[in-house]
């Protein structure tokens, strides 16, 4: 059993602790709000801004941005409220960012992980310990659970069903992480010489935190895009030795996924859906329909140990043993 296996294995646990221990400081919905990341941050930072967006019906629209995009070139105001999300919050950008913006005037939030220094902000927020994987997984989903708590604040539905769908997340991880059978999804996609992940909306963001997975995991490129652009063009590049994961909408996406899905099977691509409250072998279970993004990225995770395990790849140190990534992956994991 990998280190992978045994951090994926740990979520509900973490999760639980994060939930109870988190206390979020409160946003004015009347400021701009910038969530900002880099790589899997950014990630999170985008599934964080479609939460608020969503969930005031556009009234507030947040922004989420490359750190070092944030940290170089885009404008910052005093009245700007920017929370940056890091692991070990050692990365030069982001904490750039983070400089950046309190030297503007603005509000600071940190989303980091329980190891990582003291960040140059005025709130810090503590997610989990540092993995003992290099592909990381729990503090993903760490970082979630933090955000899904502040974007509670802009729960307007007068049941507050996304802020119980916040505490139910650690028993819905718990149940997604006995569905499916990934390791037979593994033994399909595994000879594939490249894979092609696609989520509409708010699944979009989990489709692109799974490439990410699956390249340090699993050695293996991966691209992730949304169904409507996986239609333009791009089939002209499409080749029977690459194969599909879909995750099925939720939402009506103008019947997008069928024909893509269709696309791919008169082209020759195998592809594999990801199902919610569905039988198949990637499979998950949400409190909640904008809870999506936490829970529907569990299998993807699994999926990536899987085949990393097949494929004999090490997703605990990503080629750390090996010359000569163990050489420049060590240098760039500094920056």
């Amino acid at each position: 059993m990998s280190n992978l296996d045994v951090q994926i294995a740990s979520t509900p646990q973490v999760l639980a602790e994060v939930l109870r221990d988190t206390q979020v400081p409160p946003l004015d919905p009347s400021r701009p709000i910038i969530f900002s990341g880099i790589g899997t941050s950014l990630h999170a930072s985008r599934v964080a801004a479609n939460w608020i967006s969503t969930m005031t019906g556009g009234e507030v629209r947040p922004w989420a941005i490359d750190a070092h995009d944030l940290a170089t070139t885009a404008p910052l105001r005093s009245g700007d409220q920017v929370v940056v999300i890091s692991h070990r919050g050692t990365k030069i950008f982001p904490t750039t960012a983070l400089r950046r913006a309190k030297e503007a005037g603005a509000t600071t939030i940190s989303v980091v992980g329980r190891t990582a220094p003291q960040q140059e902000a005025d709130h810090t927020l503590r997610t989990c310990a540092n993995e003992t994987a290099g592909t990381f997984t729990v503090s993903y989903l760490s970082s979630l659970a933090v955000l899904a708590k502040m974007a509670a604040q802009f729960d307007r539905d007068p049941e507050l069903a996304f802020t119980r769908g916040v505490d139910l997340l650690p028993d819905s991880v718990a149940q997604t992480l006995t569905m499916g059978e990934p390791a037979h999804a593994a033994a399909t996609l595994a000879a594939a010489d490249t894979i092609l992940i696609v989520g509409f909306d708010k699944d979009l963001p989990t489709a692109q935190e799974a490439a990410l997975k699956i390249k340090e995991g699993a050695w293996m490129w991966t691209e992730a895009m949304s169904p409507e652009f996986a239609l333009h063009g791009t089939p002209a590049g499409f080749w029977p030795g690459m194969a599909a994961v879909i995750i099925m909408p939720a939402e009506s996406d103008g019947g997008r996924t069928e024909l893509l899905r269709t696309a791919l099977e008169k082209l020759g691509n195998t592809s594999i859906p990801v199902v919610e409250d569905g039988t198949g072998e990637l499979a998950f279970t949400s409190p909640h329909p904008l809870l999506r993004p936490v829970t529907g990225m569990v299998p993807l995770q699994q999926l990536t140990a899987e085949l990393a395990r097949i494929r004999g790849t090490d997703p605990d140190t990503m080629h750390g043993h090996r010359e000569p990534w163990k050489s420049v992956m060590t240098e760039l994991i500094r920056l």
